[in-house]
């Protein structure tokens, strides 16, 4: 069985050079042969594209945006894909309930059942979680910059990044049509969600599935600075109102982005991509078969 794991991960990255036994001791422990293969990120894609082309199940050990480019190559193949979750995150495992322990990770990519989840895609480009547009993709491009700069961890990185972000507070003139007709809004941040995201205190940010075969649309209202502040610790809290702090809010199967420009910088499970306009998002419902408890 392959295991391919993305050294640069979260914790694969934190483990260094124990981590390729410890993964194999964990595989032998669940009676399973591992095929251990540490690999660059910019490796992955080749090395997935080979292992399935010869394996029905690959294992990948990483985070999010690991698994997104797993997503990108076996959607809609008949190759099943488990998960090491061995990011910093690791938001689409703890949504399928994948433990994060290493042994349990291993006994289950090895002996689990495969279900089907879907997986959305804009303009060819596939996330297992979300994409946004606005705020976040610059509060990305920031935090890495720090990192690379001051060699922060994510986490901490994210804290002066986000406070910039807001300090250059910047509105999209986008329209969006879910199907009913392009509708304007102006926005410092549109999220497009891998079905629904809930905005209740107690599970914010989390999903109660991913096989609903929907699209969750989030745009925030034009807001100021203080406002935009107040709407976040609001929304962290669970107390995000519906009515007033967003501008869209909806399900859909298929959504289209138009704006001014030619292009647009859009966040990919985290990953900042510049997307030509319009962007055409859409779910592949049941499209990805995922090693799941």
């Amino acid at each position: 069985m392959p295991v391919l794991i993305n050294r640069e991960g979260g914790a694969a990255k934190a483990a260094g050079d124990r981590l390729e036994a410890q993964v194999e001791a964990a595989f032998d422990a669940a009676g399973a042969q591992a095929d251990v293969q540490m690999l660059p990120a910019d490796g992955l894609a080749d090395a997935i594209e080979r292992a399935a082309t010869e394996y029905p199940r690959i294992v990948i050990a990483g985070g999010d945006g690991t698994v997104a480019s797993a997503a990108q190559l076996l959607t809609g193949k008949d190759v099943e894909l488990a998960i090491l979750p061995l990011g910093t995150l690791n938001h689409f495992a703890r949504d399928l309930e994948i433990p994060t322990d290493l042994a349990k990770a291993a006994q289950l990519a090895a002996k689990g059942m495969a279900k089907p989840v879907d997986v959305a895609e804009v303009n060819g480009r596939r996330f297992v979680n979300n994409a946004s547009v606005g705020l976040y993709p610059f509060m990305v491009r920031d935090r890495e910059a720090i990192q690379d700069r001051k060699g922060w961890p994510k986490w901490l990185a994210m804290v002066p990044a986000s406070w910039d972000a807001v300090s250059r507070l910047h509105h999209h003139r986008l329209r969006i049509d879910m199907g009913a007709g392009a509708a304007p809004i102006v926005t410092p941040l549109l999220f497009v969600g891998n079905n629904r995201y809930s905005l209740d205190a107690g599970s914010v940010g989390s999903r109660e599935t991913v096989n609903d075969g929907k699209l969750s649309v989030y745009a925030v209202s034009h807001a100021s600075r203080p406002a935009l502040l107040w709407f976040g610790l609001r929304a962290a809290l669970g107390l995000a109102d519906r009515g007033k702090d967003f501008a869209a809010l909806g399900d859909t199967e298929a959504l289209t982005v138009r704006g001014h420009a030619a292009t647009i910088e859009i966040a990919l499970d985290g990953e900042v991509k510049q997307l030509d306009l319009p962007l055409k998002f859409k779910i592949r419902a049941g499209g990805l078969r995922v090693v799941q408890p």
